[in-house]
């Protein structure tokens, strides 16, 4: 039985994507953040023989030593924090917590576990990016670059285990517009640093019916991502990239053509 971790795995598509899991055969240990969110998926997951719960803070290294003793076929790095605000006024504090946690713990994470797959000569590594990481949102500059960063990270390191010749896999997830809540909170707490700015006082309007918008159009049926997920975690060849929803995969292409 191959066993997953996964991080980040409180609720969203993680959640849709464990279900289809628990069909299968696979051991899977589902982690999250705290110890109040450990609490809620044990009771969630109580009756899973299959599933173990974690508390994984990945930007706490003591937390990593519980990893010690498992043998992680597939580690899927899901792990996001989303800040919203303008590159003009955002306070770099809250950049540089959007990277710590998106980018720089998610890669310190992935080369603990990488080691130790390069060390069992076997392992698939999936990166949970998104299209927001080719798409740019305004005011949503500092999450839109933490998951262009992990793109070209994951670019460079595939070519790096091809030529080390290295047996593990890297895949990136790209998801568009999904309900989960992750995206309604991060459209909001754009808000606190732009209403101080007068700068911003005639497009404060404009921006709550922009967030509308994107709330409206983002889908609540999870499948079409939470199916490209199982795919890479199922496939002994995987792509390097799994994208979804088809109409934002065409124009992230448009605007990768026309506009970059």
């Amino acid at each position: 039985m191959k066993t997953i971790l996964i991080t980040g795995a409180r609720s969203g598509i993680m959640h849709r994507v464990i279900k289809e899991l628990l069909r299968k055969k696979y051991h899977i240990y589902v982690s999250v953040h705290t110890e109040k969110e450990l609490e809620r998926i044990q009771k969630k997951y109580q009756e899973e023989l299959h599933v173990t719960c974690l508390k994984l803070d990945i930007q706490n290294k003591e937390d990593y030593k519980q990893l010690d003793l498992l043998d992680i076929d597939i580690y899927i790095a899901n792990a996001a924090v989303g800040m919203g605000g303008s590159i003009i006024n955002m306070d770099i504090d809250r950049i540089r917590e959007n990277y710590e946690t998106n980018v720089f713990s998610n890669l310190e994470l992935l080369q603990y576990i990488l080691n130790k797959m390069r060390e069992r000569k076997t392992g698939k590594i999936i990166l949970m990016a998104s299209l927001a990481g080719i798409l740019p949102v305004p005011f949503l500059g500092s999450y839109c670059s933490t998951k262009a960063s992990l793109i070209k990270w994951a670019e460079c390191l595939k070519l790096e285990l091809l030529e080390s010749k290295i047996p593990v896999s890297i895949t990136l997830i790209e998801p568009g517009l999904y309900k989960t809540g992750f995206n309604r909170v991060m459209l909001e707490n754009k808000y606190p640093e732009i209403e101080t700015e007068s700068y911003f006082n005639n497009i404060i309007e404009f921006l709550h019916l922009q967030d509308q918008i994107i709330l409206g159009i983002s889908r609540k049926n999870l499948a079409s991502i939470s199916n490209k997920i199982c795919k890479a975690i199922d496939s002994k060849k995987p792509k390097f990239i799994y994208r979804a929803p088809l109409s934002e995969v065409i124009a992230a292409k448009f605007f990768q053509l026309f506009f970059e």
